[in-house]
């Protein structure tokens, strides 16, 4: 399991994030901070993988915190969610080795997507390896999508972690979802679920079945076997 410290100001929206990320596999939530002094005695204590790291704080820049949490725990990952927009802070950021910057507001789906990409790419070079290949480094960096693995780009607006959250959601199913139900339970709209069933299904990963009642036949997905 990866563990994650949150560290945020605001503690109604510490708990919301908390919610997310304990229902996003292969995480777990291990402490809270809701200022940058206690954020450096967790990290210290709880030696977590990757930190959730608000920038506006009530005692420090979470910029300036993130130098300080990796004295303390100098293989920490962080990833940034704050309001702050200006560009020189996202710049800053970028400069101090981030793995995302997600701005606030954001959805489940959002933050699922970073956290999914996090999981599959950064925890996914095998430190046993003495020797990465080219596609670990294409995965860090963002490279690794569906064209590059010869099928057809993504529609736009899609990313590969959410179709592999899909994939996951149908070879997890009993038998065929709807989009609806699909979008419920990745917490998107349907719209955006059908969008990337459509594509699994023009891949030929997916058949469609139609269930009739009243008005419209409700198109239902399944993987092939």
């Amino acid at each position: 399991m990866i563990k994650v410290l949150i560290v945020d100001d605001d503690f109604m929206v510490a708990k919301v994030h908390a919610g997310f990320i304990q229902r996003s596999p292969g995480f777990t939530v291990v402490g809270v901070a809701h200022t940058g002094a206690q954020a450096v005695v967790e990290t210290e204590r709880l030696q977590p993988d990757l930190v959730l790291l608000d920038i506006h704080l009530p005692d420090i820049n979470g910029l300036d915190l993130m130098h300080k949490l990796r004295e303390v725990a100098p293989e920490l990952d962080v990833l940034v969610i704050s309001a702050a927009r200006e560009v020189d802070t996202v710049r800053k950021a970028l400069r101090g080795g981030i793995v995302h910057y997600l701005i606030k507001p954001f959805s489940q789906t959002d933050l699922q997507e970073r956290l999914e990409h996090y999981r599959l790419a950064y925890q996914g070079l095998d430190s046993s390896k003495d020797v990465a290949e080219q596609s670990d480094v294409n995965r860090v960096f963002g490279l690794d999508s569906a064209g590059a693995q010869g099928g057809r780009p993504l529609p736009k607006g899609c990313s590969v972690e959410t179709l592999k959250l899909v994939e996951s959601a149908l070879k997890a199913a009993d038998g065929d979802l709807s989009a609806n139900e699909v979008a419920v339970q990745l917490g998107t709209s349907r719209v955006s679920a059908r969008r990337y069933l459509e594509y699994l299904h023009d891949e030929g990963v997916l058949d469609v079945r139609l269930k009739y009642g009243v008005g419209r036949p409700e198109r239902r997905y399944v993987l092939k076997v």
